[in-house]
């Protein structure tokens, strides 16, 4: 160890490293070896929690847990631990006349944070906690640096994103969250499968810029000398699927989008898409509204929910409005009898609303008044739907009113958690689509998509009807684990690299 190392150490962390050597003098590895356990916690707790000292005497119940050493005390030849495993907290009693001198002086060596493995007998104790008694005590694995007093009142919510690990030792809530995210994955990926989906993987390189309008992360391939795409969608692949014969298809995956970090975004999420042949928009609406019903009663148990600072309910049935009824509403604007630009243009103007050269147009303006009008008032799960034309370059036109697509965005809290097509399947109508995206490029619009032939091609040997939606996937979490920021549900969300003298 060098000199410059060791001034850098804690009185602490030398102590800690001086009991370390002492293991090994003692012939014990201070970071161990596999250990088997028959018992977790909570099973201990569930099974023998209301059972007397007495029943627990008579039954004589053996176990063998292990965890991390999360608090101690001592009271002469006695002492008591709180063992943390993934379930929780239990404590454990050392006596030194069952364990002996050698072992309690082990344990008494032992620093909070450590990782002991315990063999012995389930007990209460006089003051009527559940206990394990010990009669085997092995070290597994020594903790080099002391665990923080008060991790998880931090009010500096950066620590705790940034060293996840110590805050899922300290934080009940953060593993709670952390262990719960997994399950309500696993029950769509269950509900999609009951609706007759078939799950699947897409590339995440790519040399083309399609599916969604966002800036993307930029990649090289050194052998083809290309520079390539992380996806910031997962949508064409997964459409070629159904003009392939795959016919429902979903995909849950990591994509990528090159733009600001706030409390709704990160720079990589999860998405999730799902593509239904000879479906459509109101069969979409009916995938989502029964994926989050049966979340919320399958994992949650409730279906009342806290989230950005609303009382939200779950249970259907949704409205469903159109954004030109929407505005029209707060605006008394109606979208739909205008026709023309000039004076849309002077609506704008009019409401003070800024315009990029490229959103000079009948659908952009729509939606501008939407976004300052309505979308944050929508707080009870709502469809959204009949999107202008402009800003749906992958939708099936409305028959009606062609200005306008078969599409939906479902809000809820205020913020979107879902976007729907009736998917486009015209390949001329589909490759126009692409060309005005090109001139939007042109005009400054970095989130343009680039024009994939390919995709075209596939549409030509004839894709059907369908529907198709897209989740947000971390921010469903937020909403059934009533998180105010996505940091909270993502394990290990971007950060900037911590100060080296930290």
């Amino acid at each position: 160890m060098s000199e410059e190392k060791q001034v850098k150490l804690t009185d602490q962390e030398l102590a800690r490293r001086q009991k370390m050597e002492a293991l090994q003098t003692q012939g014990i590895d201070p970071f161990g070896h596999a250990f088997k356990r028959t018992h977790f916690s909570g099973q201990i707790r569930e099974a023998y929690g209301e059972k007397s000292a007495e029943e627990l005497e008579s039954l004589s119940v053996d176990v063998t847990i292990a965890g991390r050493i999360m608090s101690k005390r001592r009271m002469g030849k006695i002492g008591f631990m709180d063992l943390q495993d993934r379930d929780g907290r239990l404590q454990v009693v050392v006596k030194k006349q069952v364990v002996g001198e050698e072992v309690y002086e082990i344990f008494k060596q032992s620093d909070i944070g450590d990782i002991v493995g315990i063999q012995g007998k389930v007990i209460k104790t006089q003051a009527g906690e559940l206990s394990v008694e010990v009669h085997a005590y092995t070290h597994l694995s020594k903790a080099l640096r002391p665990l923080p007093e008060k991790f998880h009142g931090l009010t500096d919510k950066e620590e705790r994103y940034r060293r996840r690990y110590v805050d899922l030792i300290m934080n009940e809530d953060s593993k709670k969250v952390a262990f719960l995210r997994p399950r309500i994955i696993q029950c769509i990926r269950n509900y999609m499968s009951g609706q007759g989906f078939t799950e699947v993987e897409t590339p995440i390189l790519s040399t083309l810029l399609t599916g969604a309008s966002a800036r993307p992360f930029v990649t090289h391939h050194n052998t083809q000398d290309l520079d390539m795409y992380l996806r910031i969608a997962l949508e064409l692949p997964l459409k070629r699927l159904l003009v392939g014969g795959m016919e429902a298809v979903y995909e849950i995956g990591r994509v990528f989008r090159n733009e600001g970090m706030d409390t709704n975004h990160n720079p990589e999420f999860t998405l999730m898409e799902a593509y239904l042949a000879y479906s459509d928009l109101e069969g979409m609406m009916d995938l989502t509204e029964g994926m989050y019903t049966t979340i919320a009663k399958e994992v949650m148990g409730k279906s009342t929910f806290q989230y950005n600072g609303h009382e939200i309910h779950i249970d259907g049935p949704w409205a469903r409005v159109s954004m030109t009824d929407a505005i029209k509403e707060k605006t008394g604007i109606d979208f739909k009898a205008i026709t023309s630009l000039d004076e849309c243009l002077n609506l704008a103007k009019e409401h003070g609303i800024e315009l990029e050269e490229h959103e000079k147009q009948y659908g952009h303006i729509i939606n501008k008044f939407f976004e300052k009008y309505v979308e944050e008032t929508l707080i009870q799960p709502t469809f959204l739907y009949g999107h202008p034309l402009e800003i749906s370059p992958l939708t099936k036109k409305n028959p009606e009113d062609p200005r306008f697509v078969d599409r939906f965005e479902l809000f809820i809290g205020g913020n979107e958690f879902a976007n729907a097509y009736t998917e486009l399947n015209n390949p001329i109508d589909q490759l126009e689509r692409f060309e005005e995206q090109l001139k939007e490029k042109d005009l400054g619009n970095d989130e343009a998509n680039d024009i994939d032939m390919d995709f075209v091609e596939a549409l030509e040997y004839g894709m059907p009807p369908a529907g198709g939606i897209g989740y947000g996937i971390d921010r469903l979490c937020m909403l059934f684990l009533e998180q105010e920021s996505i940091r909270d549900v993502l394990l290990f969300p971007t950060m900037k690299p911590r100060n080296e003298n930290d």
